[in-house]
């Protein structure tokens, strides 16, 4: 989660910084994005301190819906902020659905994560502080509190909320340990038996495309099914079929 959402953090500034200097002659996204990000942060901050209290406010109406899930509300802070940051001519003319305007916007991701602005490490700990303001139900942050360094320094080993990183040949997804479970039974990296019970074993992703194309327990209708047999066999056996029936 927290990795999730400091990489939202960096699109959400690349796109603030395009719209705010679309049609501009002076200044490029790289001018204005120390300022940006100083205004981003604080804006995500103040604005995550006082998002329970909001929620209590929203969810006394009978249409509103507020999800409880972190990465959604933050996503919508990100949202919130780059419209606030979009000038006249990014709002009056057709750039915000422009295919020109996406290209720009991964461009300076890229050109960012080149020039090693704003870490990954640095987001993190922005990532961090809003997630726990947010995540009222304490579903994606540890709030446990420690007396000493060396209590805190057990527990840390045990945590569910510690990162881990998939082990699956492939895989570079990070997660806590309490979503272990959740990301092995969709690991598209995973190693599995065939689910049509032929020997072969082979990755989640790989899956479908195996069973439909060259698995041997694939049902595949009889040789003679244009002669009047409706049977389906497995492929590997339906030559033996056609044995026992002939």
């Amino acid at each position: 989660m927290v990795r999730k959402v400091a990489q939202e953090f960096l699109t959400g500034l690349a796109s603030a910084c395009v719209d705010n200097t679309t049609g501009g002659l002076f200044k490029s996204p790289a001018s204005m994005a120390v300022d940006i990000r100083r205004e981003m942060v604080d804006y995500l901050i103040q604005r995550s301190e006082t998002f329970v209290a909001e929620s209590v406010v929203l969810q006394g109406g009978t249409e509103t819906i507020v999800s409880d899930n972190p990465y959604d509300n933050i996503s919508d802070f990100i949202d919130d902020f780059g419209q606030s940051k979009r000038n006249f001519f990014s709002k009056v003319s057709g750039w915000i659905l422009s295919e020109r305007r996406e290209d720009r916007i991964d461009d300076f991701v890229q050109e960012m994560e080149i020039n090693g602005f704003w870490l990954m490490a640095r987001r993190e700990t922005v990532a961090q502080t809003v997630i726990r303001n947010v995540d009222f139900k304490n579903t994606f942050h540890c709030n446990m509190k420690f007396k000493s360094e060396e209590e805190f320094a057990r527990h840390v080993f045990s945590c569910g909320f510690r990162e881990i990183h998939c082990e699956n040949e492939g895989c570079n997804a990070r997660f806590s340990a309490a979503q272990l479970e959740q990301h092995d039974s969709e690991c598209p990296f995973k190693i599995l038996q065939c689910e049509q019970k032929c020997p072969e074993m082979l990755m989640r992703r790989e899956m479908d495309r195996h069973c439909i194309t060259i698995c041997t327990m694939k049902l595949v209708n009889c040789p003679f099914y244009p002669v009047g047999c409706q049977s389906t066999v497995p492929q590997c056996k339906a030559e033996e079929h056609r044995k026992e029936n002939l």
